[in-house]
């Protein structure tokens, strides 16, 4: 395996994953439903705009998980959620007033699969009617247990292009440590399913650095995975951090591998899906070659956004659902977190936005410069007031050939691949060295 040089200092910081700038934990309680109503208000008659829907609902929670879900084990539940996210979709259209196309929809969560099929078929024939969407690529998020044929019909149904499912491991020991028990099985009848109804995007959600896990069982999961060939993969470092995210509690955190085991994982992952015919995109994501997202880190044209590394062109993100965030240019935006507080806001005929940011025009340059690096390898920093202090943050990474200089443009080395966030935080102007909000950058 060929491994990349390990620097455990340069590493030992907690970095965000930069899906935005400045990040989530910047944002504050000073926005609402007038910044939401006039930032929609901007929108341009033909700019092309993104949806991204969140169900925070899951059949089963897992351990691990951050993400903002609850149990789907209540009907009535479901039903006033989607009754609400039904007027939601209504709100938002009467306020474009027919500006803006639709290029992606996107549904994610908790799993959104764990709605009834009619149910999401009757959202997607929402969002049709409600924007000018007919050509918008869609996207979802499944849970491999559960999903059944009445699933499948439904995404052929309404042209569900890309499926990503959450597989993360498939070591049936390792399942238990982390509460996610899920047959290989399930994988297995979910990709047949999906490929016989067309879907031609499939992405497997991935995890190294798990309870108990070391090179041989993540090399075994890395086989099972392959060899189901899907066209897309993310291989997420599991960040434990049950201050923050309590049900983690029950993951043995004496089993956890050390960070240089870790950092020997990702090097593994890395080597054995790129030996497989995957193209690396980011530090994190792989594709086959054809798949847009291999074609985009390609050509130049990768973007950053909520969901990670992706394909998709749109400036202007809008988030419908509890806790989704909606991103301008200008501005980020956040549903409340409660599905009790946005079920009110919603009811009043209000958007539901209780945090946010307003970006000034240098948090775009360094969110620009940031989104550069990691998607690129190199960023322009020509216009930052603070290059000196950057560069003076990057000398430990220059010192050892992860970072070159070409005037004000800064390049990734080939092999700094697992330091890349490390190296974006010396642009963040929020950050400082004690933040313990984040996890480690392998």
């Amino acid at each position: 395996m060929a491994m990349w040089p390990y620097h455990p200092d340069l590493l030992a910081r907690p970095v965000p994953r930069y899906t935005s700038y400045p990040t989530a934990a910047e944002f504050g309680d000073h926005v609402g439903h007038a910044d939401m109503a006039a930032a929609l208000g901007t929108v341009g008659t033909d700019e092309i705009l993104s949806l991204y829907l969140h169900i925070p609902y899951c059949r089963a929670i897992c351990w691990y998980c951050g993400c903002n879900t609850g149990a789907a084990n209540r009907t009535a539940r479901l039903d006033a959620y989607l009754t609400r996210l039904h007027r939601e979709i209504d709100l938002v259209a009467a306020r474009l007033e027919g500006r803006g196309r639709i290029g992606r929809i996107a549904f994610g969560g908790g799993s959104p699969n764990a709605i009834p099929p009619a149910a999401f078929a009757a959202l997607v024939a929402h969002l049709r009617a409600a924007f000018a969407s007919d050509s918008a690529i869609l996207s979802l998020e499944i849970d491999p247990r559960g999903f059944d044929v009445d699933w499948a019909s439904v995404i052929a149904d309404t042209g569900v292009a890309r499926v990503s499912l959450g597989v993360q491991t498939f070591d049936p020991a390792l399942q238990a440590a982390i509460g996610r028990v899920q047959p290989g099985e399930d994988i297995i009848r979910a990709v047949t399913l999906l490929r016989a109804v067309g879907v031609g995007s499939i992405n497997f959600d991935l995890m190294y650095g798990l309870p108990g896990q070391d090179e041989a069982t993540l090399a075994a999961t890395l086989d099972e995975a392959i060899a189901l060939a899907p066209e897309r993969l993310a291989v997420f470092g599991y960040a434990h951090v049950p201050h923050l995210i309590p049900r983690q509690r029950r993951i043995d955190a004496r089993a956890l591998p050390d960070p240089a085991a870790r950092f020997v994982q990702a090097a593994l992952a890395h080597d054995r899906l790129t030996q497989a015919g995957y193209r690396a995109v980011g530090f994190d994501h792989f594709a086959q070659a054809h798949d847009p997202l291999a074609r985009a880190a390609a050509n130049g044209t990768l973007h950053r956004n909520f969901q990670g590394f992706t394909d998709d062109p749109a400036d202007i993100v809008i988030g419908l659902g509890a806790s989704a965030i909606s991103a301008f240019p200008d501005r980020l935006l956040q549903n409340a977190k409660s599905a009790g507080a946005w079920h009110q806001a919603i009811g009043a005929g209000r958007f539901a936005t209780t945090r946010g940011i307003h970006r000034s025009p240098l948090d775009q340059r360094r969110g620009q410069a940031i989104a550069a690096l990691l998607c690129h390898g190199v960023a322009n920093l020509d216009g930052l007031p603070e290059r000196g202090a950057i560069r003076g943050r990057l000398h430990r990474f220059e010192q050892v050939g992860l970072v070159a200089w070409d005037g004000a443009r800064l390049r990734l080395a080939a092999d700094a691949l697992p330091y890349a966030r490390s190296i974006a935080a010396a642009f963040d102007a929020w950050r400082n060295e004690e933040d313990m909000r984040f996890s480690h950058a392998v």
